[in-house]
């Protein structure tokens, strides 16, 4: 495993290089925050130790929430480093991403054992694979839907990570939970895999039995998920992914389905995944429609607040619109040039 550390104490560098290496660690040592952040941009590494008062135009809290916005080839997970140690301090570096904190003064053998705890989540990276790859198994029925799934889950992240930073959702989102709806949204129409192709795929508007046909997705997705689920009961991970396959298509009024749940009755989890699923099919191509714009799916998302959306996660939405815009702008497949 190797690990960036970035810190504009030498000294201090030094010091958290030799303790890693000497506990069997490679260390790529920087003195400088954007030179760290090109590294993880490139991939070389997903564990990063950062001193929290880091200097010039990007700052720890700064380095946090590019690391976060941005795709790094898998999640990164970030330790910062710090004098600071007061609960308000600790709640703003896990707004801004941080995953863990390591007081300064930091005895060496807290900071092996820190980094064998991130190295340890690193490792469920290969579950991570395992559930992408189950949901892109299901995705690949339907050839109009792109890279649905991959702006999807970097849509509710951004969501999440906006209502995380607001009092009343302290007690509701944690990093675990930002961490699991990133995860598990691109399961949330794996029950699509039990639709047959003549409802799945028709060009053109579905009738009544069609419709209510393909309405049975969320709860052929949500079975599936009990079967994980009678066998792990406590894994977090896949209860977030029930809750999101189940609930994504209920609305605030009662007027969704599959059971017609209603404002906070609907877990969290799937009020936030419905804004970001119908605004990326808004602003996509269909079968049956051409993709709408940017300004008239933010109309159409605004005008059911309060209806079919929470209005405190579409007010996140449209705190958020020029990330939205650059993430869709990243994920957007473009045909190949012929040469």
């Amino acid at each position: 495993m190797r690990v960036i550390v970035v810190d504009q104490d030498r000294v201090t560098l030094a010091l958290i290089s030799n303790t890693l290496t000497a506990a069997g660690f490679e260390v790529t040592a920087c003195d400088d925050a954007a030179e760290a952040l090109e590294l993880i941009r490139q991939g070389i590494s997903h564990l990063v130790i950062a001193d929290w008062e880091l200097s010039g135009k990007i700052n720890a809290p700064t380095l946090c929430q590019t690391i976060r916005r941005e795709e790094m080839w898998g999640y990164v997970y970030i330790i910062l480093l710090t004098l600071r140690n007061d609960t308000q301090d600790r709640v703003n570096g896990l707004t801004a991403g941080a995953d863990d904190f390591l007081a300064k003064p930091f005895d060496p053998d807290e900071l092996v054992a820190r980094v064998r705890g991130g190295e340890r989540v690193l490792s469920l990276d290969t579950r991570n694979v395992a559930i992408f790859a189950m949901a892109k198994l299901a995705e690949s029925r339907d050839p109009e839907t792109g890279m649905h799934l991959e702006r999807v889950q970097s849509y509710s992240r951004l969501l999440a990570q906006e209502l995380f930073s607001r009092d009343q959702y302290r007690s509701q989102i944690t990093a675990d939970f930002i961490r699991w709806v990133y995860l598990t949204s691109p399961l949330h129409d794996i029950g699509k895999v039990a639709i047959p192709d003549y409802v799945l795929l028709k060009p053109g508007r579905l009738n009544d039995r069609e419709f209510a046909l393909m309405k049975t997705h969320t709860t052929l997705g949500a079975n599936t998920i009990d079967i994980a689920l009678k066998k792990f009961p406590n894994v977090a991970f896949l209860q977030i992914a029930r809750e999101i396959t189940a609930t994504h298509h209920e609305r605030i009024d009662g007027t969704g389905y599959p059971t017609q749940m209603r404002e906070a009755e609907i877990p969290l989890s799937g009020r936030i995944v419905a804004v970001a699923d119908v605004y990326d099919a808004l602003t996509s191509k269909r079968l049956y429609k051409d993709a709408f714009s940017h300004e008239v799916a933010k109309s159409m998302i605004r005008a059911a607040t309060g209806t079919q959306f929470d209005p405190d996660v579409v007010d996140a939405f449209l705190r958020n619109e020029a990330a939205f815009l650059t993430i869709r702008e990243r994920f957007t497949e473009r045909p190949p040039i012929l040469t």
